[in-house]
């Protein structure tokens, strides 16, 4: 696996767009956090057509989320076969959310590479947490050393009682 800085070219003016773009290559495959290499469409379709947890999400919310996180596309060439971000403050907090590899392409250790890639970011070190929330794939995250809540009682949650989606977890 190779990693590379580049410079980001999107003119991004985000919180985020402090940090040089990065990539990472594997085969035929690349991870980058080059905004302007996102696919926002795609992202938007399999989040808001395909997934459980964001079913109905507005291209508007998905433009936002990918704005304010720094995220992490998966490429083979130049084509956008998979996604997650990472929600941040830098410094103590880190919740991975929206990751997918499209069907096509799973099967070939692209999530748990794109895990270890977030995981070993260096500007992800030294939080006191991460977090992240599935309903099928704990398997894969316990390999990286996630748990279920430690305190669970200490955690709550506000749903929004005008939320547009409609994941399957408010059912």
């Amino acid at each position: 696996m190779r990693r590379r800085a580049a410079a980001d070219q999107s003119g991004d003016k985000s919180p985020h767009s402090k940090f040089m773009a990065e990539s990472w290559e594997k085969d035929e495959y690349s991870i980058s956090t080059d905004r302007s290499r996102l696919d926002v469409a795609l992202i938007h379709n399999y989040l808001s057509n395909t997934s459980y947890w964001a079913t109905g999400r507005s291209l508007e919310v998905v433009q936002r989320s990918i704005e304010c996180s720094l995220p992490f596309g998966i490429y083979k060439g130049s084509e956008q076969v998979g996604f997650g971000r990472v929600v941040t403050d830098y410094a103590t907090f880190a919740w991975i959310a929206d990751v997918f590899v499209l069907p096509e392409h799973r099967g070939r250790g692209l999530s748990k590479w794109l895990m270890e890639v977030i995981l070993a970011h260096p500007q992800l070190q030294g939080f006191r947490r991460w977090v992240l929330s599935t309903k099928d794939a704990q398997g894969l995250y316990e390999r990286y050393g996630f748990i279920k809540l430690h305190r669970p009682e200490r955690w709550m949650e506000r749903p929004d009682p005008n939320m547009k989606e409609s994941p399957d977890y408010w059912r």
